[in-house]
């Protein structure tokens, strides 16, 4: 019997089947492929120690294992990215924002506004943004669709309407209203912009707090005045959504935030934007800034008497002072030991989403928090007090939501800003990279 010796052709063809086989990634148990991100030092958005040299797989849109070189076992046919030398970080979460309800500085909600304000975010690192108020029926089916492997812009969590009324039949309808929206948080204002407005009575927000609850949802609160926000922990909100601004908080504000478990969100940005623009900002020059904001839309702001209208506003004049004893008061809080979580108010217009973020995170270290403390309230801390599951931090089972960075933000929070990629849902998001 002879042996048959293959022919060229089917030697190449052969060849060719393995070079093939080789460069595909591996699959987990389940059939999946797996990427392992190699070499970074990883903030995994908790507040523990970072890992140096460290390895991230993930499969199917989540993480499957993070850790050590040495702990981490790499599948020998795995999709690398070599990432040594740069430093991940979970993504950014906005826990207080709005998405589309402006384009440039023209509000009015629409889809596509929507679609746009998760895409900017995304691009920014922001992979997840709270939008708390003013939200409508598209940004529900919008999110409705994000639980997916093939995710590529902003998770989003909304509170749909703010809840207005005089009288509880009011308030309880327009609670239902949202409900049946399918939203994730309920949201109210007791304020009364600095003496221009009523303020929300107390019996009637303690009637929106009882029947959110009742509901099963939880309420976050805008606030100003430090007595309003004491009452309104009295009365049970689950959210301080804004700084105290009109006074010093005191001890007994301190203890009742962390009797009651309630988180606290600066905004600081929020104040910041009704100043900033009666003169010219530095970042109008930054490209982290004008890579997403138009030239159209700069003009507009660069305008002279849109300028000294802003550097003459009593108002403008006042947010300034407040924003003083914000920064002030989120020193006390973040010392005292209550729960801080990052958010900015932005989307409404002249509030530029994906930026102001990081510019916040800068203004939180200026108030005196650490780089680290700032990180696991935009992240982690986040995620764990809103109770968004499967996000905010780089642990196994949770979504692949990391921003990759050349420079390290515990350094310098500034860092945040050197993106390198971002990545949600395992899927590398267009455009991200820092000009």
């Amino acid at each position: 019997m002879y042996y048959s010796y293959p022919s060229a052709h089917q030697a190449l063809i052969v060849l060719i089947f393995l070079l093939i086989v080789s460069c595909t990634p591996t699959k987990d148990e389940h059939g999946a492929e797996v990427m392992a991100f190699v070499g970074a030092k990883i903030i995994d958005g908790t507040g523990a120690d970072p890992i140096e040299e460290g390895v991230i797989l993930v499969s199917e849109g989540k993480i499957l294992e993070v850790g050590t070189q040495k702990e981490v076992e790499i599948p020998g046919r795995a999709q690398l990215v070599d990432v040594k030398g740069k430093v991940i970080m979970p993504g950014i979460i906005n826990a207080h924002g709005h998405v589309g309800i402006a384009d440039g500085l023209k509000s009015g909600y629409s889809r596509e506004n929507v679609i746009r304000d998760l895409e900017v975010n995304a691009r920014y690192g922001v992979t997840t943004v709270v939008s708390l108020g003013n939200d409508e029926e598209p940004s529900s089916e919008i999110q409705s669709a994000q639980e997916v492997p093939t995710l590529d812009r902003s998770r989003l969590f909304v509170a749909g309407e703010v809840v207005t009324g005089e009288t509880p039949g009011e308030v309880k309808a327009a609670i239902d209203r949202n409900v049946e929206m399918g939203v994730d948080f309920i949201k109210i204002r007791v304020d009364d912009n600095l003496g221009t407005s009523k303020k929300m009575p107390e019996e009637i927000y303690k009637t929106v707090i009882d029947y959110s609850h009742d509901l099963g949802y939880r309420v976050a609160s805008h606030i100003f005045y430090l007595g309003d926000a004491r009452a309104l922990l009295k009365a049970g909100t689950d959210y301080i959504a804004h700084s105290v601004r009109d006074r010093s908080v005191d001890q007994e504000f301190i203890d009742l935030m962390n009797e009651t478990e309630v988180y606290y969100c600066p905004t600081l940005m929020r104040e910041v934007s009704t100043f900033v623009f009666g003169t010219e900002p530095g970042y109008f020059n930054d490209p982290f800034f004008t890579r997403e904001v138009d030239s159209v839309t700069i003009a507009q702001l660069r305008d002279p008497v849109r300028m000294t209208g802003i550097a003459t506003s009593p108002s403008a004049k006042a947010y300034r002072v407040a924003l003083d004893t914000a920064m002030v008061n989120l020193k006390k809080l973040a010392d005292g030991g209550v729960t801080i979580v990052m958010g900015t108010d932005s989307g409404v217009a002249g509030r530029f989403p994906g930026y102001f973020e990081h510019l916040e995170m800068e203004m939180m270290v200026e108030a005196g928090m650490t780089p680290m403390q700032v990180i696991v309230a935009s992240t982690g801390g986040s995620a764990k007090a809103l109770k968004l599951e499967g996000l905010g931090s780089l642990e196994a089972g949770n979504w692949a939501d990391f921003m990759v960075l050349d420079k390290d933000p515990l350094v310098d929070i500034k860092n945040t800003r050197r993106i390198s990629s971002v990545w949600i849902a395992g899927n590398k998001i267009e455009g991200s990279a820092a000009p």
